[in-house]
């Protein structure tokens, strides 16, 4: 299998690189390489409008829709040049998750209304699955949805909700029927944020920042054309929306550019008079990761070759969920270990902005989040397990 780019797809990864150069802002570059979320709500839905007006809002979608229409490996190299430019992330909740659904299962009235909004970052979505107890286990959730007449009334919690303290809008799920099998009670609800009864409480993580949330609903009258699809069959939708949720979760630009910013740091940064880089053991660290990045990327190409050529993947997405996001947590253990004390003046509150050193151990502690995210990678092992020995 040859697994090189195609001059076709070299030319378009050279369009790419050319579009990021010219419309990129420089703030908001520098921003995501210094690991500043402090305007993320603003920096996401202002570059989402950038993609979007120059037709690149949506990768994935179909061009029916909105969409390019691109392959997946020309999804591959957009989303891993984007990374390597410092380009914040798509919103997610909205451009691979919610609007995905809605395309498969929505009504036409949902789609017209929501996914042309969603191009152009007019809503922000934010999603609520897990609840207390019911997090890999998530069929056994509990947040109530009652018929009253054409409305739903919502009752229940919500938590490890992310970046719901700026959203507009919530795709939940919700028991609608508690009499059969868990699976087949539930239902998918979509929620404007403004609705009385919802309240928005932060969880403050590690890193001390306010990223997730617990949503509380309390008698919040939802439309019933705001469910999507049949009622009680939410289910299916969820894990549709799952299967896109683990799109690219290799995050093999995401690691290239973090490795990258490893290297720079091990130049620059000095060790008993010395550059880090000379020092042998902690150079082996690093060449490393980067064989196991540089295999985890060979293999992320043969799946999307394999896809290509019609073939269903099969436990090859638990497969990369599972490499790519313990090496990006190995990639910023080495970040910390390397900025040493030094790191602690970049997450001090008096640190000079103008002063060039990435929040790293903000970023190491915010990534211990990506192997529970997502399918936590036991959850993942064990689908593996299931798929290849049959047990």
């Amino acid at each position: 299998m040859d697994l090189a780019f195609d001059a076709e797809e070299q030319a378009f990864r050279d369009e790419v690189r050319a579009f990021l150069r010219d419309k990129l802002p420089d703030d908001i570059r520098r921003r995501v390489h210094l690991g500043d979320g402090s305007t993320i709500d603003t920096d996401i839905p202002r570059w989402q409008k950038i993609l979007n007006a120059h037709g690149w809002g949506a990768p994935a979608w179909p061009v029916e829709f909105g969409g390019t229409g691109w392959s997946k490996t020309q999804q591959f190299i957009f989303d891993t040049e984007c990374a390597l430019a410092d380009a914040p992330p798509q919103l997610a909740f909205g451009v691979k998750m919610v609007a995905p659904v809605l395309m498969r299962f929505g009504s036409p009235a949902q789609q017209q209304h929501f996914l042309p909004r969603i191009l152009a970052a007019d809503d922000w979505w934010c999603q609520g699955y897990s609840e207390p107890g019911s997090g890999s286990d998530l069929a056994s959730l509990k947040t109530r949805a009652e018929l009253d007449g054409d409305h739903y009334v919502v009752n229940g919690q919500k938590v490890w909700n992310t970046l719901g303290q700026f959203a507009d809008w919530i795709f939940c799920l919700v028991r609608t029927d508690s009499s059969g099998k868990p699976q087949r009670g539930i239902s998918f609800l979509l929620i404007d944020m403004k609705t009385p009864g919802i309240s928005v409480r932060p969880t403050r993580l590690l890193d001390g920042t306010h990223e997730v949330n617990e949503i509380w609903f309390d008698n919040v009258r939802v439309p019933v054309g705001n469910r999507v699809g049949d009622e009680n069959a939410g289910w299916t939708y969820a894990k549709y929306l799952l299967g896109h949720e683990r799109t690219n979760i290799a995050g093999i630009g995401a690691n290239q550019r973090e490795l990258r910013r490893l290297k720079q740091m091990a130049r620059t940064l000095e060790r008993n008079e010395r550059p880090l880089i000379e020092d042998a053991v902690f150079a082996t660290r690093i060449a490393q990761v980067e064989l196991e990045l540089k295999a985890l990327e060979i293999t992320t190409l043969r799946v999307i070759f394999a896809e290509a050529q019609n073939h269903a993947p099969g436990p090859e997405a638990s497969i990369l969920k599972i490499r790519g996001t313990e090496i990006m947590q190995r990639i910023t253990e080495l970040q910390v270990e390397a900025l040493g004390a030094r790191g602690l003046i970049a997450e001090s509150p008096g640190h000079d902005p103008g002063e060039e050193i990435p929040r790293a151990t903000e970023t190491y502690l915010n990534q211990r989040k990506l192997t529970i995210f997502g399918g936590s990678n036991e959850i993942q092992r064990n689908i593996i397990a299931q798929m290849i020995l049959q047990l």
